[in-house]
């Protein structure tokens, strides 16, 4: 796990990017408490570390 400063930009790209699968996006966005792919601003993200059997993009229910 480590950490990633952004300037805007989208967590599909950034989990694509850093994860190897554009749908872990969603692990991003729970390990920072977001609920939009979309990134503005500024942003440090958390980053889970890479799992190749994780994916889907869907939320934990």
């Amino acid at each position: 796990m480590g950490n990633l400063t952004v300037a805007g930009g989208n967590l599909f790209r950034i989990a694509a990017e850093q994860l190897g699968d554009a749908t872990q996006w969603i692990r991003i966005a729970e390990l920072n408490a977001l609920s939009d792919p979309v990134l503005t601003g500024l942003t440090v993200l958390r980053l889970p570390n890479p799992d190749p059997t994780a994916g889907g993009g869907i939320a934990r229910q």
